[in-house]
């Protein structure tokens, strides 16, 4: 076997096991969550994902201290960008959700999409086939016929969406541009940015959640079954949060958004197999097939030469530390 081919089948397998544990860890944290807050009643979303990214910031400094992860440098006015954009996401989702009827919430998370595509075609002059355009267009018709029912919206409701939808896209792409610019492994990344989310959120969350459900997060009545299903979200967060960062840095933000919605085809799968027939019927599940179809379709079109086409971001950097669990850039959900 050829040094290039030894080298494509091993990008071909890491990919495989990024993706995977992106898959494991966001279907795994969502069924955890479901539990918390509809058995339990722990309706405090931002709070709780305020303690998901202290729990992450607790895990890249015992790495750290450990020296798996080297020393590095991200500016303070990036950072500040990025913590803006990742947390107008997580409110953006949470109040979209309470706003708005759950098949308006799935068209605004189909949205980002071609919002995606938009900020790579404008910020990277990104150019993709016919082939990549059309395979998204299915995924996007697949998954809206798996997920969209009821669709009702108000101006509110709206906004809220206008504003996760755009904020989640540039938080996702500044994910891969700040791996690029700055030469930063997927750790080395997350140690920056999350002790600030952690500390903005844990500040702010008490308070929005208040808002948004009339209801204190210190006033719950704490029991041991419910801090069991806390302490295992948090730990299943840690895995969600580094998977994202090294899917998105191998894969970029619209990749991710598209074959991300293979973990809605398993949620709505999963939630069958233990919740019975309820809501899977025959236009689910020929929307499931449409969109694995698409997502097979796009990792085909945009895999071949001319399916996407990058031109390097002036300052980007293409070498990314190993450290960080990135090797090249070039081969490279809340908030769930």
């Amino acid at each position: 076997m050829s040094p290039a081919a030894s080298k494509a089948d091993k990008k071909a397998a890491v990919d495989a096991a990024a993706w995977m544990f992106n898959v494991v860890t966001s279907v795994g944290i969502i069924i955890v969550n479901k539990a918390l807050m509809a058995t339990h009643g722990f309706s405090f979303a931002t709070t709780l994902t305020g303690l998901h990214f202290a729990t992450t910031t607790l895990m890249t400094m015992g790495l750290r201290w450990m020296g798996y992860i080297q020393s590095s440098h991200l500016p303070l006015s990036e950072l500040l960008k990025f913590v803006i954009f990742a947390n107008f996401s997580i409110v953006g989702m949470n109040v979209s959700l309470m706003w708005n009827s759950v098949g308006f919430y799935q068209i605004a998370k189909l949205s980002m999409i071609p919002v995606s595509c938009f900020l790579e075609i404008a910020l990277d002059k990104v150019r993709y086939s016919r082939d990549t355009k059309l395979s998204i267009l299915l995924v996007l018709v697949g998954v809206a016929v798996c997920t969209v029912t009821d669709v009702s919206v108000n101006t509110k409701g709206f906004i809220a969406a206008f504003i996760a939808v755009w904020s989640t896209a540039l938080q996702q792409y500044y994910v891969h541009f700040l791996q690029r610019k700055y030469a930063l492994g997927s750790f080395n990344l997350l140690g920056h940015t999350a002790p600030a989310q952690a500390a903005s959120l844990l500040m702010v969350g008490p308070f929005l959640d208040y808002w948004l459900t009339d209801k204190r997060v210190d006033a719950y009545p704490y029991s041991t079954i419910s801090v069991v299903f806390i302490v295992l979200s948090c730990t299943i967060a840690i895995g969600t949060n580094l998977s994202q960062f090294i899917c998105i840095g191998r894969f970029t933000a619209v990749s991710f958004q598209v074959l991300g919605h293979m973990k809605t085809i398993l949620v709505l799968i999963l939630g069958f197999i233990f919740f019975g027939r309820e809501g899977l019927n025959l236009h689910v599940v020929i929307g499931m097939v449409i969109a694995v179809m698409g997502m097979i379709w796009y990792g085909n079109a945009s895999s071949k030469p001319g399916g996407k086409e990058r031109h390097s971001h002036p300052g980007s950097n293409s070498k990314v530390q190993k450290s960080g669990g990135l090797v090249d850039s070039s081969e490279l959900d809340a908030k769930v």
